[in-house]
């Protein structure tokens, strides 16, 4: 078994975490082609650099040690730029020794009050779309934003997604059954797509989903929206492996059942569909998880594939217009190419300018008090991108990237699958 297998015990020993970390630190030392990334390679490079190291990753303070896995947000994008990832014979794989060595420290200590709240989407969306509009209007004051400070460390000044009374999940069961496509001998047999909606969607933006069954169903896709809990990763996030691993166990469950009833899995949210592709068959080592992964596709990754096979319908009754688009960590980290950008370039008269510019804000990283002048920092680029562009509309796939971008900017990027529909002419 390897340092990476969560079976292994070595995975949760603090001994043998240090040691590879130091491992991997040296190799990163030595190459240092991540160090544009993010803040975890500017610190680790920092802190060999001064004399008491001296690019000796033993002299290194523990300390240190911790404070470049703190930094870690989990973007992925090392990943790809590592040479020495497996297959190769060091097996560096960077972003999954950060969630081992958080993961291996929080069961130590026990998961901390802040990530059991930033953790448990489900319970924060479902409580806060309840009481939604009061439970907004609570988030703008800032006797409330001071106290959520001091008791979850979210940061007073965080811009907060606003709670939808009405979830995704409820309009969906309340809506009248689509209608059926006219039968025909040459007909393919139809498609059929498990909608794993996000928690985003289901509490936040709800419209989201909404124009994301419109344009399914527009392009002759049945959907279904099977039983489903958050992904996990905000849990994994902090290192709460168990509670992420018993909300993927429910999800696999229902989510393999729909692929063996002849569904694919289509997912709005980059996060999440990393999550299932990749973390899943990591976390959860059944057939199940594999079924899963192998089956589950970023939204715009299926629209992409309808419009390879010329079974995109183009028939558009609102020209485009410009649209910076930005693409989100969690996509490139897919390696899926811009598939949204690339369907939105369809619509007669759109031009999309791509900006791959990292957000920053991650599940929760972004959201602590310990890191949110930070992550803003780290966004700039972003924001000068969105706001230099000068065009009408903004769009991610990433609705954590939208939060941040209309911190930064005062501007709300739309979901690309919101301009798609609004191409259609699909309304509300």
């Amino acid at each position: 078994m390897g340092t990476l297998d969560i079976k292994n015990p070595e995975f949760w020993d603090l001994g043998a975490v240090d040691r590879e970390l130091r491992r991997v630190y040296d190799i990163c030392g030595g190459c240092r082609r991540c160090l544009p990334l993010c803040p975890s390679f500017k610190v680790l490079f920092d802190r060999m650099d001064v004399e008491a190291v001296d690019g000796d990753v033993e002299k290194l303070p523990a300390a240190d040690v911790k404070e470049v896995v703190d930094l870690c947000y989990q973007c992925k994008l090392c990943f790809n730029h590592c040479p020495y990832t497996p297959p190769h014979r060091w097996e560096v794989d960077f972003p999954r020794l950060m969630l081992r060595a958080r993961a291996a420290e929080t069961r130590r200590r026990g998961v901390t009050l802040q990530d059991r709240l930033l953790g448990n989407a489900d319970l924060v969306g479902r409580l806060g779309s309840l009481g939604a509009p009061l439970s907004n209007w609570m988030n703008e004051l800032g006797v409330h934003r001071a106290f959520m400070q001091a008791v979850a460390g979210i940061h007073r000044r965080r811009n907060l997604p606003k709670f939808n009374r009405r979830t995704f999940s409820a309009w969906f069961k309340s809506r009248p059954a689509a209608p059926a496509s006219p039968a025909s001998r040459d007909a393919k047999p139809p498609r059929k797509v498990a909608l794993f909606h996000t928690c985003s969607v289901e509490y936040y933006e709800p419209a989201t989903g909404r124009a994301a069954v419109r344009v399914l169903e527009r392009n002759r896709v049945d959907v279904r929206v099977p039983p489903q809990r958050c992904c996990g990763m905000p849990y994994l996030d902090g290192g709460a492996v168990d509670e992420a691993k018993a909300l993927i166990r429910d999800n696999v469950k229902s989510l393999a059942a729909a692929v063996r009833e002849g569904c694919e899995i289509v997912v709005p949210g980059p996060t999440c569909s990393y999550m299932l592709k990749q973390e899943y068959p990591w976390l959860d080592s059944s057939e199940d998880a594999k079924l899963v992964a192998e089956n589950t596709r970023d939204l715009f990754e299926y629209l992409a594939r309808l419009q390879a096979a010329g079974e995109l319908d183009t028939n558009f009754t609102r020209p485009g217009g410009a649209v910076t688009y930005h693409v989100p960590c969690h996509l490139r980290a897919q390696n899926i190419g811009h598939k949204s950008a690339d369907v939105l370039r369809a619509i007669p008269g759109a031009s999309v300018n791509a900006v791959e510019k990292c957000s920053a804000v991650d599940g929760t990283w972004g959201f602590k008090q310990e890191y949110y002048e930070l992550s803003l920092q780290v966004a700039k680029p972003l924001f000068d991108a969105i706001t230099g562009a000068g065009a009408p509309t903004a769009a991610t796939d990433c609705p954590l990237a939208a939060l941040q971008i209309e911190q930064g900017t005062g501007k709300k990027p739309k979901h690309p699958i919101e301009v798609l529909a609004s191409a259609y002419g699909l309304e509300e």
